[in-house]
């Protein structure tokens, strides 16, 4: 199936090379506080000239808030997606003493951890996945992340210029050795992390009920996990405002003792349990939430 020009992946890049450079300097320079204030000039630039985004953001805020709409919560949605983006040059700084982060869930991912053995985290476009760090922190963790970096190609440069460390924590998905570096890095007892919430045209997808809808979950990050035999676990890194975050994960799946008679209903299985736990968060952090498109399909006729 050929994709088509609103897909996701196709939507090119909102940014600016200069803009973006300078916003790097800027925050480097000023400090987050100063620098933040910078952000709501791009919040009003974002507001008046995405008119699709725009549309996205309104169409999911009134599934997930329940309520009638007014401006700010448009305002503070998109804040909430700047102020995270904002905040990946603290992150990738090493600043962590910067932000207020508490965790719960974490005693199964140390357990894991100090079994040997590697594991999946499942996130979203929700929250930071950056804060993530915090834990990594805390207990060593080797994480890698598996993305697909054309769709933010000139934030990605940017940021790996304050840390070049960070393109080798990096598996570019698409790639005919990006299976087996995900299987070599878990083998080690690394970690790897993937978003599971947007599905590609030519995807193995499942039409899920999410927040009041019908939406398309790839299954493909969870095959991975099957194939390599692999632990998943929910991880949502929410943004309370402030510098304050809070970071969540829950097991989704292990697929250690799976055979293959018992893989696919497995993997519904679990497909279930990440989209109930990602609809939970976004009911509880409303503002986290950003996949800025179409991302509710009709339901398919029976």
């Amino acid at each position: 199936m050929k994709p088509s020009s609103s897909h996701w992946k196709n939507r090119p890049e909102r940014s600016f090379a200069p803009v973006v450079r300078f916003m790097v300097w800027l925050s480097l320079t000023l400090g987050r506080r100063a620098s933040r204030l910078v952000l709501h000039l791009i919040v009003l630039y974002f507001l008046f000239f995405a008119p699709a985004a725009r549309r996205a953001s309104k169409d999911y805020l009134r599934r997930a808030l329940g309520r009638r709409l007014s401006v700010r919560d448009g305002y503070r949605h998109v804040l909430g997606f700047a102020s995270m983006i904002h905040d990946r040059v603290y992150w990738l700084s090493g600043r962590t003493d910067l932000f207020d982060v508490t965790i719960t869930g974490d005693q199964g991912v140390i357990e894991l951890a100090a079994s040997g053995r590697g594991i999946v985290f499942l996130g979203a476009h929700f929250g930071s996945f950056e804060a993530l760090r915090a834990l990594g922190e805390r207990h060593a963790f080797d994480v890698k992340m598996l993305m697909y970096p054309d769709n933010a190609r000139l934030i990605t440069t940017a940021l790996a210029a304050i840390d070049p460390r960070m393109l080798d924590k990096i598996i570019v998905l698409g790639q005919p050795e990006s299976i087996l570096r995900v299987r070599d890095h878990l083998a080690t007892g690394g970690a790897v992390g993937i978003l599971g919430d947007r599905a590609l045209a030519d995807d193995k997808s499942r039409a899920l009920p999410f927040l009041g809808g019908t939406a398309l979950f790839p299954t493909s990050p969870l095959r991975l996990a099957a194939m390599l035999r692999a632990p998943v676990v929910f991880m949502a890194g929410s943004y309370l405002g402030g510098n304050r975050y809070h970071l969540s994960f829950a097991p989704v799946a292990d697929f250690a003792e799976v055979t293959a008679g018992q893989k696919d209903a497995c993997i519904d299985q679990a497909l279930q349990r990440y989209t109930a736990l990602l609809e939970q968060h976004c009911l509880q952090a409303p503002y986290n939430w950003f996949n800025f498109y179409d991302f509710w399909k009709p339901a398919p006729k029976p």
